[in-house]
Order: structure tokens, then sequence, then C-alpha cells
């Protein structure tokens, strides 16, 4: 009997050390899912949430790097070890994702991994060439400059949207659009040609068809326009001013499109020698609209054109003052005196 005891004995210690043994390995077990999965990982440094970009063909280790450089992490091994065993390094997607404070390793996995990015807002105004707009929507989506001229600039995506390379910035309607960061450069210019097209309604492209101006025209003569006033009250007269001059076989004759020929919009005062510059945009020496916009028109100036009001005025000439409003005439006579009032204005102010 004494023998069967201790071996009893011996059998009891043995189950209960195994089962104290699995109680532990649980209680890890259920520790390290806690700590690893469902704990909170991650942290913002100011704020409650953490925006992180992520390139297209990014890898895991740029993924790293990314939440590493924005302190996102907490815990950078509990994370690594969550995402390997989601697969999230073989579903790594492109964007602009916002991570909020106290989330957990599988909610961020989850989250990166469904590609649940947020849009960026992209403003496309005050630029004057396709070069300058395809730098500025760099700065606010992924395709850098250089991708993006070498797109808007290839004859065979100009020709596709139906445009010269002269006229093709008239399709980039100014405001500020929603989009994904991770756009493409073709997706970019897909965009751009449906917000174009929307913002040329039937009644806007009839008012067009009335003046006997196409659409790229209508663009072009607005870039004239408001690069002449920056005044939104005062666009439509000065619209209907270079109407009439195109009516009546008149060279345009606007500053504006000499500053562009020369090459320097900043030009306070114009001389004869810039005047005599040879260049298809100077409307000093040829007659009608030049090739193509000199700025990218925004929406005010656009419209200004296709409602311009009737009036008989030919000549304009900025107002001897800091207002930004100009004198209008109908003689070259009247013309003459308020240009001779505003040369006596800037020889004072000191502006050679």
């Amino acid at each position: 009997m004494g023998a069967k005891k201790k071996k009893s004995n011996r059998v009891l210690r043995i189950v209960l050390f195994v089962a104290a043994a699995a109680l532990i390995a649980a209680s890890y077990a259920g520790y390290r899912y806690y700590g690893f999965i469902i704990k909170s990982n991650t942290q913002a440094v100011t704020g409650s949430f953490t925006d992180i970009f992520i390139p297209r063909n990014a890898d895991f280790d740029k993924v790293m790097r990314e939440l590493n450089e924005k302190e996102v992490l907490v815990n950078e091994e509990s994370f690594r070890w969550v995402a390997e065993q989601k697969e999230y390094p073989d579903f790594i997607k492109p964007g602009k994702y916002r991570i909020e404070s106290g989330w957990s390793n599988n909610k961020l996995v989850n989250h990166l991994k469904g590609g649940n990015q947020i849009p960026v807002r992209v403003t496309l105004d005050n630029v004057k060439t396709l070069d300058a707009l395809a730098g500025k929507a760099a700065k606010q989506i992924e395709p850098d400059s250089a991708q993006l001229m070498e797109h808007l600039s290839s004859p065979e995506v100009i020709s596709h949207y139906g445009f010269q390379l002269t006229t093709f910035i008239s399709m980039f309607i100014p405001n500020t659009y929603e989009m994904y960061w991770s756009i493409t450069a073709e997706e970019f210019t897909s965009r751009m040609a449906k917000e174009f097209k929307s913002f040329w309604s039937d009644e806007r492209k009839a008012k067009a068809r009335a003046l006997g101006l196409s659409q790229s025209e209508v663009a072009t003569l607005a870039s004239i326009v408001q690069e002449e006033t920056r005044k939104s009250d005062e666009m439509p007269k000065v619209a209907r001013l270079y109407l009439n001059r195109l009516k009546r076989g008149m060279k345009l004759q606007a500053d504006p499109t000499v500053k562009f020929a020369v090459g320097d919009p900043s030009l306070r005062r114009i001389y004869f020698k810039h005047l005599e510059k040879q260049s298809p945009y100077n409307t000093y020496i040829h007659k009608g609209l030049p090739p193509g916009p000199i700025a990218l028109p925004q929406k005010q100036a656009l419209d200004a054109v296709l409602n311009a009001p009737q009036h008989d005025y030919i000549f304009m000439c900025a107002k001897p003052d800091y207002s930004g409003y100009h004198n209008f005439s109908k003689t070259l006579a009247q013309h003459n005196r308020y240009r001779r009032e505003y040369i006596n204005f800037l020889r004072r102010e000191g502006v050679r």
C-alpha cells in the first residue's frame, strides 16, 4: 500500500505541475495576445492623431521608417509581430493615412492593410505655366514635378484631351479639390478633365459661342483680364473692353501679354523696348488673342468674359492711386490724359 500511495502522489504532483505549467503558458499567451494584439500601441506627439505617407511601391521597411520617424508606435516589436502574422508586408497600399492615438496593433494593421487612406485638399491657383502648375500640384500629391510635367507635356496626352500645348493649361480649372495623395499623374489629369467638363456647362458653352470664341479662347482672354485687374467687380468691364477691341479688329495692346512675352511678371512699368519684344504673345505687335492663356484663369475671370456687360470703352489706364482700379475711355485723347496722369503719379512715387 505504501508504494502505491507514493506512486499516486508522484502522479498527482506531475499532473499538478503540468497543469500549473499549462496555466502559466496560457497566462503568458493571453498576456502576449493582449500586449501584442489588443493593447493600445499608438501615440500622437501632438494632438490626437498623426498622418503618415506611404509612397507607391513602398516595402515594409519603408513603412516602419515612416512610423518611427513620426513616432507613432509605443512598441515596435509588437507591431512587427502582428503585421507579419496578418501578412501586411505582402499587402502594402500607398496613400496618406491618419492614425489616431490609442489604437491597437490589430486596428492599425487592419487600417493600413485595408488601404483606408484619407483624401488631401489640392489647391490649384496663381500659376502662369504648365511647369508652374506641375510644381504646385507636386507639393500636394505623390508624383513629383518632373513626373507630372513629363505627362502634361506629352503630345499624345495633350491631343487625347483635345488641346494644343499652348492651350492645355486652360483645362485646369482653379479650385480646391479633394483627391488621394497617391493619385498618379494619369489619374490627376483625368480628374482635371472631368472638372473642366463639369465647369463648361451647356449654358457657358452657349455664351462662348455667342461671343464667337472657343473655350480655350475664353480662357486666354480671361487670363489677360485677370492679370489686368485683381478687382472681381471690374473684371467684366475689362473683359468687354477687350471684346470691343477684338470686334473692331484692333490690337489688344494688353500690358500683361508683354510681361509674359518678356518673361518678367513683376514689371511695374512698360517701356517701348518691352513693346518691341518679338513674341506671338505680344499683343502690341500681333492682332487678336495670343496662342494661349498667359496664366491659369480663375472661375470669376472666365465668367467675367462670358457675362461681360455692354459698353463702348476701348481704352483703359490704371488710376493714379493704389486702388487697383482703372479709368476707362472711349477716345484716344481721353486715354492719353489718363495715361499722363498715371505716368506723373509713377514718377512722384519713384517708379522708373
